[in-house]
């Protein structure tokens, strides 16, 4: 026992030096530079929260503009990066070194440069002077040592190569040759405008990422992370593998409210890891659960690991419809990882700890279930269309009998959970383990769902942005931070009002603290990836890029996607996952949309984002860099690089979704209506459940070679079934262009047009692609040509576009004048792919057979040896 102690506690130490260095800086400085370091956390904390406030506006004092904001947080994330990350390994940890205040002092200046000169540098656009020109050279020289510290060399250096490649492009070799840029150009684009560093990727970490930050800080802080994990072990742990089942639905729920894979690892990782092992799981395994769990945290909406708000400006969508096309892909992601548990734990005979609910009959748990989710619908169905009725009666009055009613709710919960005993901090290597007990766990936390409520209500029924919507779920978490003790302890009978207050301010500084400290890296990187994206737009490098990816990938998309995956997964090494998206889709996404336009493949612009996503959080995973192994590894010491490459086994689904959801579109939610998106979700569901049966190679029994090979098979009929029904019929007729006019009559209105057309881009160079033309509406083919703003003309067997209307639909699909029409593909009348599911529902089946009947034989003679 004493042994067991002793070998523990070098894994913790290890383990706390990863996480800080990696998330919130591994430096812990005493006495008056201590206090220092966390009154200026805080105060960033602070300042985040009253520009996304109202009361700038309402009090007509401390209105910041976007990029004045920008600058202001800039200076605190540089300043606090330098106190709080050491310069190397060796480096002082209780105290900051002399060096280190001045390059603080110094960067902190530089980045608040453009806040401090505003006035006199909006005077003089374009035109830096000598002064500008130090500062920015200094500015991006500090920026680059702050990433080196907070991040590791990797974004420090790639940032290097493109600054170089800026200012020396007429030397470059070949293609990658470009005019080259002045040293006064180059500040003036990274520095003093919105092009670069202070571009859209810090004004998305300024704006909403911080808030989000904060917010999940918040709520960690006042125990929603303790009670997430509690509730996921008291509903799974007694089952097969339950630890393991609870370990992935409790990192889902941490997912939801954190934006760093590594500390989800350890937030959760700490408690489930040691019980995934108690009850068989090798420390490999144990850790690689955890590891998959946790990172797919990070593709887990709303936060996304701030991802989801960079797309949002990438993109041009709502934040909304990010949500909406993300959400199904990670939810079936977990689901499917459940499931690869539940296999790990039938393929060792594993069982699960002790449950301390009382005995329910079968019928008795079904209808309680189904009584809890008639009630949650109606409870929903009630808050959505009974606040949409109240909110034309009360009018302006309408937030203010929102808050007393969302008041009301609150104090009853917090009676309600009286009720119960509070939760504790269980001690996992504890040896003898008990499960909480559902009602009562369930109950005593209910009141940390309401932030979240008033988070998902902001963004999804008033429709408020994601900065404000995080603003007011922050407000709320606030108040429950520092009123939930004296509440409790009123109801309870033993309460001591001040010292319970004096707490509840003790967690919200704490909590205030941890957000601006988590979100060091995040500003850092956002402002770093920043020069590459302004280098990018700066030189052109993406068109060339283009032409170097269509020459490796010789025109084929499948091709470019897995060069496009390895870029993501080889950046992803060394940058973190906000940073590693930035770069990866500012270089390639254009690229891939291009591409694939030119081979016939219309691929919408969030598939992409979100492909670039997928394989960027992919690399905390892969040996031998992913840093959320290396944590997992140091709590459950095992080998970080065994548990790595079985983390990558365990998330091959979250590397196959991206192919799949870049050809079939439906995964994502695009162009499908409510019916039809329950059946994508059921069927893709089981897809990936069968996905996951034959990577595993367990199903009923252990897979034949064979039986893995049709399970995969069958898992790609579901998730694709068009590809193998246009090998039976095309979908599309080839149509000659002189008769583009009647095509466009003769289809159906909610139909499109393939048309590939050959003409000059705008940089005078020939370019063939492909466009979707939607049908508009209109009686007669002239209508509908008329409708969609285009003018054709026919001379010599050539249709030339003649004329595009200014502002119509022909103009924003990409016509032109004198671009040839080569080709029109109509789309014409033939079975749906739905049903290519039937022969592979009918494969599944005979896989099942085999396997039902193999576990038949297997039962008598296991019997038999028992």
């Amino acid at each position: 026992m004493t042994n067991d102690k002793t070998n523990q506690q070098k894994p913790e130490v290890d383990l706390e030096d990863l996480v800080a260095s990696s998330d919130s800086g591994a430096r812990k400085p005493l006495g008056v530079p201590g206090r220092l370091l966390v009154g200026i956390a805080a105060a960033w904390s602070l300042f985040q929260l009253w520009i996304a406030s109202p009361l700038p506006f309402l009090l007509r004092f401390g209105v910041f503009n976007a990029t004045e904001a920008r600058s202001i947080h800039l200076a605190f994330a540089t300043f606090l990066a330098f106190m709080a990350y050491p310069a190397f390994k060796r480096s002082p940890r209780d105290r900051i070194p002399i060096q280190d205040w001045v390059l603080a002092l110094v960067g902190a200046f530089c980045a608040a440069y453009i806040f401090l000169f505003y006035a006199e540098l909006s005077s003089r656009p374009g035109s830096p002077i000598l002064r500008d020109v130090i500062v920015g050279v200094v500015g991006i020289l500090v920026l680059l040592e702050a990433t080196r510290r907070a991040l590791g060399p990797p974004l420090a250096i790639v940032a290097s190569l493109f600054i170089i490649y800026t200012l020396f492009g007429p030397y470059m070799p070949g293609i990658l040759a470009h005019r080259g840029v002045s040293l006064y150009g180059l500040i003036n684009h990274q520095w003093l405008t919105t092009q670069g560093v202070f571009g859209i990727a810090l004004g998305v970490s300024t704006s909403f990422v911080f808030l989000f930050v904060l917010f999940g800080a918040l709520l960690d802080k006042a125990g929603a992370g303790n009670y997430f994990i509690k509730v996921a072990f008291s509903l799974l742990g007694h089952y097969k593998g339950g630890p393991a089942k609870a370990a992935v639905v409790a990192s889902g729920m941490t997912g939801l409210i954190s934006g760093s894979s590594i500390a989800n690892t350890v937030t959760t990782g700490t408690f489930t890891i040691p019980m995934m092992k108690r009850v068989g799981f090798s420390a490999e395994k144990a850790g690689a659960v955890e590891v998959s769990s946790s990172v797919n945290g990070q593709i887990m909406p709303p936060v996304m690991g701030a991802a989801a708000f960079l797309m949002v400006e990438y993109v041009g969508i709502s934040y909304v419809e990010v949500i909406k096309h993300a959400f199904l892909p990670a939810l079936i992601s977990y689901i499917a990882l459940v499931y690869i548990v539940h296999l790990e734990a039938l393929k060792a005979d594993m069982k699960g700890l002790p449950s301390s609910n009382p005995a329910r009959p079968l019928l008795n748990k079904v209808i309680g279930f189904l009584t809890g989710l008639l009630l949650l619908m109606a409870l929903s169905f009630a808050v959505y269309y009974g606040l949409g009725w109240l909110k034309p009666v009360l009018g302006d009055a309408t937030p203010w009998v929102v808050g007393v009613v969302l008041a009301v709710v609150y104090v009853g919960l917090l009676r309600l959970g009286s009720n119960y005993p509070e939760l504790e901090l269980d001690d996992p290597n504890s040896p003898v383990i008990t499960l909480p007990q559902t009602r009562p766990t369930v109950m005593v936390g209910l009141h940390y769902i309401l932030p979240v409520v008033v988070l998902v209500w902001c963004l999804m029924v008033e429709r408020l942005s994601p900065g404000l919507s995080a603003f007011w779920a922050t407000v709320f978490m606030i108040f429950i931070m520092i009123t939930q003790r004296p509440i409790i302890a009123l109801f309870r009978g033993r309460s001591r009002l001040a010292g319970d207050v004096k707490e509840g301010f003790f967690d919200l500084w704490n909590g205030l603290v941890a957000g601006a400290r988590n979100m060091i890296g995040i500003g850092i990187a956002t402002a770093t990836a920043g020069i590459v994206v302004g280098a990018v737009s700066q030189t052109g490098v993406g068109l060339v890029l283009a032409d170097v990816v269509e020459i490796l990938a010789m025109g084929n998309l499948m091709l470019i996607l897995l060069l496009t995956a390895v870029l993501s997964l080889i950046l992803g090494m060394g940058l973190p996952t906000t940073a590693n998206y930035i770069v990866v889709s500012a270089l390639m996404a254009p690229v891939i949309v291009l591409l694939g336009q030119q081979n016939g493949l219309i691929v919408p612009l969030i598939a992409v984002h979100l492909f670039v996503f997928y394989f960027g959080i992919m690399a905390d995973v892969t040996p031998p860099v992913g840093l959320a192994s290396f944590a997992a590894a140091a709590v459950s010491g095992g080998d970080p690089l065994r548990t790595g490459f079985q983390a990558f086994y365990y998330s091959l689904r979250t590397a196959a979704l991206p192919f799949l959801f870049i050809f079939n579109t439906d995964l994502l939610l695009i162009d499908v209506g409510w019916l039809q998106g329950i059946v994508i979700f059921i069927i893709a569901t089981i897809a990936m459940l069968i996905f996951a049966a034959g990577t595993q190679g367990y199903f009923l029994v252990r897979n034949r070679w064979y039986e893995s090979i049709l399970l995969l098979l069958v898992a790609f009929t579901l998730f694709r079934p068009g590809y193998w029904m246009d090998r039976i019929h095309d979908p599309y007729q080839s149509v000659p262009p002189q008769q583009f006019v009647e095509a466009l009559g003769n289809v159906d209105e909610d139909s499109q047009l393939r048309v590939q057309i050959e003409g000059l881009n705008p940089y005078g160079e020939p370019m063939s692609t492909y466009i979707l033309v939607p049908v508009p509406r209109g009686d007669s083919a002239e209508e509908r040509m008329q409708s969609l703003g285009l003018e054709l003309l026919t001379e010599d067997d050539r249709t030339l576009v003649d004329f595009v209307e200014f502002g119509s639909t022909a103009e924003d699909l990409g016509f032109d004048f004198d671009q040839e029409i080569v080709e029109v593909l109509a789309p014409v009348d033939r079975w749906a792919k739905e049903w290519m599911w039937i022969p592979g529902f009918l494969t599944f089946g005979l896989v099942v057979l085999l396997q039902h009947r193999r576990r038949r034989q297997q039962q008598p003679s296991t019997a038999h040896v028992a």
